[in-house]
């Protein structure tokens, strides 16, 4: 018993002492799950329409940017993507509201990790539906010179509605189609609504432009800085693992893949 402050260092120092040299042999479970890693590699499909990947930008902002930034994401497919395909190498520096799924964490949260470590690149790793949510916030970052990075993977769609959708529901996408990216007319234009937020906007296309959007948003530390990636709205998120259903019925299904469809 005793005060908080004191105690606390008395208990660190305790507990440290107790667990020097008894920590648990993990060979076997790091050989479980590097069997795992080689049974089902990482690796996504090229998109057939021509537009961007938003796997390989997502792995390239992590490439690019490295361990010691911090990566926030949204919710829906650029949540798992940026999940697998970004290396982290250090606690903290993976920001995410998880199965709490709330649309719109990114900026905010991106905005709160770059007060916290100003020195630290940030990035808020959003989707056009997510962004739509919090890209008020734009502002607070510019009016108090929070010089965040926003990648906004643009798939024109909320992506993982979309995806459920097409694989369950015969491909009749109800409301989930939008216009922030593909086609003449973008609603709204985040290029546009970024440059009047005072932020650097950059519009990413084609493969060749990612590496350089990239780099030029790392150089860039006066102002909040959002590259609009307009990625293929048909790239999906696996493994997935169906509404109703466990883990293990995933793994039945892949062993008898036809009576999985069937039973869908």
């Amino acid at each position: 018993m005793g005060d908080v402050r004191d105690v606390l260092v008395d208990l660190d120092t305790a507990f440290r002492g107790a667990i020097a040299g008894s920590e648990p042999d993990t060979e076997e479970w790091w050989s479980y799950l590097d069997g795992l890693k080689s049974e089902f590699p990482l690796g996504f499909a090229q998109p057939s329409d021509g537009l961007l990947s938003p796997q390989h930008v997502i792995q390239r902002i992590g490439e690019l940017t490295g361990p010691e930034a911090v990566y926030a994401a949204g919710v829906g497919q650029h949540q798992m993507w940026a999940a697998q395909f970004i290396k982290y190498e250090r606690p903290n520096s993976w920001l995410n509201s998880g199965g709490a799924g709330t649309m719109g964490y990114s900026v905010p949260a991106a905005m709160g990790a770059k007060v916290a470590e100003p020195d630290r690149v940030v990035w808020a790793i959003d989707g056009d539906g997510c962004f739509q949510m919090t890209n008020q916030e734009l502002a607070t970052c510019v009016i108090n010179n929070i010089p965040i990075k926003v990648a906004i993977i643009n798939n024109s769609s909320l992506g993982m509605v979309r995806q459920w959708q097409t694989l369950f529901y015969d491909g009749r996408h109800s409301n989930t189609d939008l216009n922030t990216g593909h086609g003449t007319v973008r609603i709204p234009d985040f290029v546009k609504l970024a440059e009047a937020y005072g932020c650097l906007a950059i519009r990413v296309e084609r493969e060749d432009e990612v590496d350089a959007a990239i780099q030029k948003a790392l150089e860039t530390d006066d102002r909040p800085v959002v590259i609009d990636f307009v990625v293929s709205a048909d790239a999906m998120v696996w493994p997935m693992v169906p509404q109703g259903v466990s883990n293990s019925y995933v793994q039945y299904a892949r062993d008898h893949a036809p009576a999985f469809d069937q039973e869908i």
